[in-house]
């Protein structure tokens, strides 16, 4: 293939051949020329857009910066709040400890409740940094080994009045019943059943069938069941020697184990066993020896 151009005048005449090879890399020259100008017309737009694009994120990261930034203010303050939360409950704790120890009357140099615990001082948000970090973690660290410590000291506190309680739950006293009467004594009677002579090792205690039965003193069930003679029996053991028996109940109300405190129904009047009619035989026995319960029934309390 070849392309020939004539140019003609009144003066000259120009002809030019072209082969294939150099009118493709005429063409190819032309194209290179357009796309370069092309591209360097069009160069300043993208760089404006880039620089638009950048400033677009940089602003979006500074919204999330300050956003970050006012975020982190409030917890702190929510912090510092919280902060002041616990500070008050310690001091509630301390007044707590101190009139429990107080009506206890027990030694106050042996708790740490009348001591003036530390304060901190306010913390402006504008200076929120790693220093105040620090100092409301050390605060924080302070606050909790502060609590752990009352809690312990308090702990110990409850344990020394409830073992002051248990030894006034323990305390023999009162009737084994709410309502009722006294109808046998302790000592020597006649058998009710026999005719002869018998020694009655409690108080019998009449009532109405149903009624409730009622623990004399705090302790821990040794008995609960049928036993020979007695019915259904509750026995209570309080400690120091100390057994209390409850027979002739129609149900038991507790199991052997349980803890009981003193005026807890532990069972339901009854007939059960050697008797002839509703009523409580409540014994008393120490150290293995029945006592004579009725020093025990109208005995006051200490």
């Amino acid at each position: 293939m070849k392309l020939t151009l004539l140019f003609r005048s009144n003066k000259a005449r120009f002809v030019l051949n072209i082969d294939k090879p150099k009118l493709l890399l005429g063409l190819l020259v032309i194209s290179g020329v357009f796309f370069v100008s092309s591209r360097s017309t069009h160069y300043p737009e993208e760089n404006i857009a880039r620089l638009q694009y950048a400033k677009t994120g940089l602003e979006q990261q500074a919204n999330e910066v300050s956003e970050l930034k006012t975020s982190t203010e409030q917890r702190m303050t929510g912090v510092m709040l919280k902060l002041a939360d616990m500070q008050s409950q310690i001091q509630r704790l301390d007044a707590l400890g101190s009139r429990l120890v107080e009506r206890a009357k027990l030694n106050p140099d042996e708790f740490s409740f009348n001591q003036i615990p530390s304060m901190g001082g306010p913390l402006d948000n504008s200076t929120v940094n790693i220093q105040v970090q620090d100092t409301l973690l050390s605060e924080m660290t302070g606050m909790l080994e502060k609590i752990q410590n009352k809690a312990q000291e308090l702990t110990a506190l409850e344990s020394i009045m409830l073992s002051h309680h248990i030894e006034q739950e323990s305390r023999l006293e009162g009737k084994p019943i709410s309502k009722g009467w006294l109808s046998s004594y302790y000592g020597i009677r006649k058998d009710p059943f026999s005719g002869l002579p018998a020694m009655h090792k409690g108080l019998d205690f009449a009532g109405k069938e149903g009624e409730p039965v009622l623990a004399t003193a705090a302790g821990i069930i040794t008995w609960s069941g049928s036993r020979y003679g007695y019915g259904e029996l509750v026995e209570i053991d309080h400690g120091d020697g100390l057994v209390t028996r409850y027979g002739h109940n129609k149900e038991t109300n507790v199991k052997i184990g349980d803890v009981v405190t003193k005026g807890q129904s532990i069972a339901v009047m009854g007939n059960t066993g050697r008797s002839t009619g509703a009523h409580v035989h409540y014994e008393v026995i120490r150290n293995g020896k029945p006592q004579d319960p009725l020093p025990y029934i109208y005995r006051k309390s200490s």
